[in-house]
């Protein structure tokens, strides 16, 4: 069986939670419905999933579950963010980055006042990689023009972005559906991050201020 599934049995062993629970946590659009995959075994068809996103998913739900409701948890998971907007003055006003990130930010896109979801999500990625002292300035436009231009891919999920520099020249990956990235040694990965994390992180942040 691969390695990176778990069948249904051994996921509410190992996690503690009952048939019911995950059934409506699945109604409650917590756990995607395509990460119920139905496969053949010689005992007929069983359930598996995805190892290590459900088993971190299913820790999130627990950790937040005795402080918000099911819904606001599914609200906080879910990708779907096309009506959220926020202003810079209220960015910096939240600290949720700091002031010399957003000052570079605007110097890259001077026209956005107001930034959506992923716009914010591209702006901590910034705040990241410059706190880090990993990478120069132009690195980090780079990173983010790079995003931008792929706001629909990472609209749909599991993505993470890959920064790699090798003999002083740096280039971005966006990797989806990938556990794994190996590189010569030669080449550097300067920021390995998932979009999907930083995105539930900021969004527990921002509704906590």
């Amino acid at each position: 069986m691969n390695d990176e599934l778990i069948s249904k049995k051994d996921l509410l062993e190992l996690t503690g939670i009952s048939y019911g629970q995950l059934y409506r946590w699945k109604r409650k659009n917590l756990i995607p419905e395509e990460w119920f995959v139905r496969k053949s075994t010689f005992t007929g068809q069983e359930t598996f999933f995805p190892r290590e996103q459900m088993l971190s998913r299913i820790k999130k739900i627990q950790n937040m579950k005795d402080d918000l409701s099911l819904d606001d948890i599914a609200d906080l998971l879910s990708p779907d963010q096309t009506s959220f907007s926020i202003s810079k003055e209220e960015i910096l006003k939240q600290e949720i980055v700091s002031k010399y990130s957003l000052v570079q930010y605007a110097a890259i896109f001077p026209e956005r006042e107001e930034l959506s979801f992923y716009e914010l999500i591209y702006l901590h990625v910034l705040d990241s990689l410059l706190v880090s002292g990993d990478i120069h300035v132009d690195e980090g436009r780079m990173a983010i023009e790079f995003l931008r231009e792929h706001t629909q891919l990472i609209k749909q999920g599991k993505s993470r972005l890959i920064l790699l520099r090798k003999m002083g020249v740096s280039s971005c990956l966006l990797l989806t559906n990938t556990e794994s990235v190996y590189a010569d040694k030669k080449t550097n990965i300067v920021f390995d991050a998932a979009l999907d994390s930083l995105a539930e992180a900021l969004k527990i942040k921002i509704q906590g201020k």
